[in-house]
């Protein structure tokens, strides 16, 4: 079994992503933008609350290139999602209809 790296976010990164959630998005939605687990993002709020939330050590450093991607893929992943809902849903109702 392969280890995957523990992805590290700079302080920047997650005052944004909290910041989100603070406007009125919810935790969910944001973590799915950003391509970030749900429990990750809810830890990240309860820690600003808190005046506790801390950046990514500075010797691996997330860059605003490698959030952007991450944030691609994720958005990549869920509209191949709906793409291969809708085309379930097209070849029902097309059975449907014959």
């Amino acid at each position: 079994m392969k280890k995957t790296a523990r992805a590290r976010y700079t302080l920047e990164f997650k005052q944004e992503a909290v910041r989100l959630v603070e406007t009125g998005q919810s935790i969910a939605a944001v973590a799915r933008t950003l391509g970030i687990v749900d429990q990750t993002l809810f830890n990240w709020v309860k820690a600003q609350r808190q005046g506790q939330l801390k950046g990514a050590d500075s010797k691996v450093k997330v860059s605003a290139e490698q959030m952007e991607i991450s944030r691609l893929k994720a958005e990549l992943a869920r509209v191949k999602m709906e793409r291969d809902i809708l085309g379930k849903a097209t070849a029902y109702f097309a059975k449907g209809s014959i």
